[in-house]
């Protein structure tokens, strides 16, 4: 009979063993473990520098690689495979929208608002291959945006609120859910694009905005899209957002219009 330190012994690798081999534990469960550190007022501290790591901008659906323009893509030339965002992995366009969406996506390098330098909308500007700012105060919250050194305010303050215009980046209203900043996004332009691969909407377009906190260094992204004119029922999408760690991380200056000046007048030079 083994003796009881032995058996101790034997009892705490076991332990250790069944910990490492253990899967992690659910997001939900994961962010109920994390107290998310607070600003002076408060409230949930989301100020800092934060990026998306994955090929949404490029489609938000599952794709394979693809060729791509050289002028859009880099010296690459390609477009890179990517996992669907979407909950469910399609999204649920109405019959003749879904049409509308293959045209787009056949010229899209024509017809991409981002190609041509305008401002993304919301949600496109949050996954975008560039870092993004908030600066933080209890009555809103600024985010600044390196493409196009694009902005928006999301206002604390002002529920019940609307929009006088429609605008690119839309009207946005925030409110704290706990941990979660919930942003209300309306009266967006219909010129935008959700990505590169001709996903789009109408201006009845609501997006509603969730941003938890999971780590000291990651947030939780999620929004769901409801368009009655383009799509058969609201939908979601959802990914991490990891904040730029590098002592020096601020938003550069990307101002991009006189690189999209062949996408935008190329047709005017090109005359014969």
């Amino acid at each position: 009979m083994p003796k009881p330190w032995t058996q101790a012994a034997l009892a705490t690798l076991i332990a250790v063993f069944l910990a490492a081999c253990a899967p992690p534990p659910p997001a939900d469960e994961a962010e109920a473990r994390f107290s998310a550190p607070r600003t002076p007022d408060g409230d949930p501290d989301l100020n800092g520098i934060w990026q998306a790591l994955n090929t949404a901008h490029w489609d938000l659906e599952a794709h394979a690689a693809r060729q791509g323009p050289a002028p859009v893509v880099g010296a690459l030339g390609a477009i890179p495979a990517g996992l669907s965002v979407v909950e469910g992995d399609t999204i649920p366009y109405q019959e003749a929208a879904a049409e509308q969406r293959a045209a787009n996506r056949a010229n899209w390098l024509a017809l991409d608002p981002a190609v041509k330098c305008y401002m993304p909308g919301i949600p496109r500007a949050v996954y975008m291959p560039f870092p993004f700012q908030f600066v933080q105060t209890p009555d809103a919250i600024l985010v600044a945006y390196e493409f196009a050194s694009t902005s928006r305010v999301i206002h604390l303050d002002r529920a019940g609120t609307e929009a006088e215009l429609p605008s690119w980046m839309g009207y946005s209203l925030g409110r704290w859910e706990g941990d979660t900043l919930v942003v209300d996004v309306t009266a967006q332009v219909p010129d935008t694009w959700f990505d590169a691969s001709g996903n789009f909407h109408s201006d009845a377009l609501h997006v509603v905005e969730r941003y938890t906190p999971t780590g000291p260094d990651t947030l939780w992204y999620e929004a769901t899209i409801e368009d009655p004119n383009v799509f058969t029922r609201p939908w979601t999408i959802s990914m991490p957002l990891y904040r730029r760690l590098e002592p020096d991380a601020q938003i550069l200056e990307y101002k991009c219009v006189e690189f999209a000046e062949e996408a935008t007048y190329g047709h005017l030079y090109h005359r014969e």
